[in-house]
């Protein structure tokens, strides 16, 4: 007579954490400034904002958007500032920086407003594979958000995972 089989990963007490479940939703857009400077370098502050009062904002309608300049220009402060003004009625979520930038303030405020009492005292393993783009440091703060409350915490899968951290 053949030996059950029994699957341990099923009856252990591990839950799982993917970062992908808390994807915020929404469309992300890549702002570039670069075409609002003379010659693409310098800021000339009454074209610069001609160019943003003619500008449609509407196309950025429930986004997420990142400001950058592609050129080497020095942009002050308080352009990019500016065009957040602009952006405030339409835009969800505005940061200066790239779409991997955008994504990690994205998962950033996600991860501070979590609720981790289901992890409490638990084994907890961050799955890490995923189907849409979860930043590295999205990983990195959860890591330490579940230091908190978890008995341990692992990376991977539950067949083959990779422990960082067990409570003493």
């Amino acid at each position: 007579m053949a030996e059950e089989i029994v699957n341990r990963v099923a009856q252990s007490k591990l839950v799982t954490f993917n970062l992908e479940d808390h994807y915020p939703t929404g469309s992300r857009k890549l702002l570039d400034i670069k075409d609002w400077l003379y010659q693409g370098l310098i800021l000339r502050e009454k074209e610069f904002r001609e160019a943003l009062l003619e500008y449609d904002w509407s196309q950025y309608q429930d986004s997420f958007v990142a400001l950058t300049c592609s050129s080497d220009a020095i942009v002050p402060g308080w352009a990019y500032m500016l065009v957040a003004t602009k952006l405030r009625p339409y835009a969800k979520r505005v940061v200066q920086g790239s779409l991997e930038d955008l994504e990690t303030a994205l998962y950033y405020g996600v991860l501070e407003k979590l609720d981790y009492s289901d992890y409490q005292d638990k084994p907890v393993i961050v799955k890490g594979c995923s189907n849409r783009p979860v930043p590295p440091n999205a990983y990195i703060f959860l890591v330490q958000k579940l230091q908190e409350v978890a008995k341990s915490v692992m990376y991977g899968e539950a067949c083959s995972s990779v422990p960082l951290f067990k409570r003493k």
